[in-house]
C-alpha cells in the first residue's frame, strides 16, 4: 500500500493539499483505533461508528488546520473524539429528559432475563464510563487519552499543552477518585 512507507505527516501535507489517496491512506491507518476510543467513551457499538465516521469528516474538513503530536495524527483524532462523545453524551441526556416527559406503556411481559445476561458487559462499561465523567476535566481528559486511548503521557501531555508531571498527577488522582467511586457504588 503506497500510504504506508509515509508518515502521518507527509500524508497530512498531503491530504491538507487535496490529495484524497493520502486521507484515505490516514483513515485506513487509524480507522480501527479511532473507533475503539470512541467505543472506550460510549460503551456503543453504533454511537462508535457515527463518532468516528464524524471524527475523520472534521478531519477532512480541517485537514489544513490539524496539529499533529510527535509526527502522529492519532492524538488530534482521539482528541476530536472525545469531543464529540462529549456533545453526543449531552444530547442524550437531552432526549432522555424528553422521553421522560412521555408517558409509559402498559407493562408487557418480556424475555428481560435473556436481555440482562446478553447485556451485562455493557452495562458495566456504561457503569465506567459514567465514573470517569464525574471526574473534574482536567482528570477526565487525561484518562481518556492515556487510559483509554492507549496514549503515552508524554504524547497525551503535548496534546493537552501542560507537562507529562501533570499528567500523571490527574491520572493518580483520577485512579484515587474512581476508586472513591466505586466504593461509594460497588454496582
Amino acid at each position: 500500500m503506497p500510504g504506508e512507507e509515509l508518515g502521518d505527516a507527509e500524508l497530512w501535507s498531503r491530504a491538507a493539499a487535496g490529495d484524497e489517496g493520502a486521507f484515505g491512506d490516514l483513515f485506513e491507518r487509524h480507522a480501527q483505533a479511532v473507533w475503539n476510543h470512541a467505543y472506550r467513551l460510549t460503551g456503543s457499538w453504533a454511537t462508535a461508528e457515527d463518532l468516528a465516521s464524524a471524527t475523520f469528516l472534521i478531519a477532512w474538513r480541517r485537514r489544513g488546520e490539524m496539529t499533529l503530536v510527535r509526527e502522529s495524527a492519532l492524538p488530534w483524532l482521539y482528541t476530536v473524539a472525545g469531543n464529540l462523545a462529549r456533545s453526543e453524551f449531552r444530547s442524550a441526556g437531552r432526549r432522555l429528559r424528553l422521553l421522560n416527559r412521555v408517558p409509559a406503556p402498559a407493562d408487557e411481559a418480556d424475555h428481560a432475563d435473556a436481555v440482562v445476561d446478553r447485556m451485562d458487559t455493557e452495562e458495566r462499561l456504561r457503569q465506567a464510563i459514567e465514573a470517569v465523567r464525574r471526574l473534574p476535566k482536567s482528570q477526565r481528559k487525561a484518562v481518556e487519552l492515556c487510559l483509554l486511548g492507549d496514549l503515552s503521557t508524554a504524547d497525551a501531555a503535548e496534546a493537552l499543552g501542560i507537562s507529562e508531571t501533570t499528567v500523571r498527577v490527574h491520572l493518580s488522582r483520577a485512579r484515587a477518585r474512581l476508586r472513591l467511586l466505586c466504593e461509594e457504588d460497588p454496582s
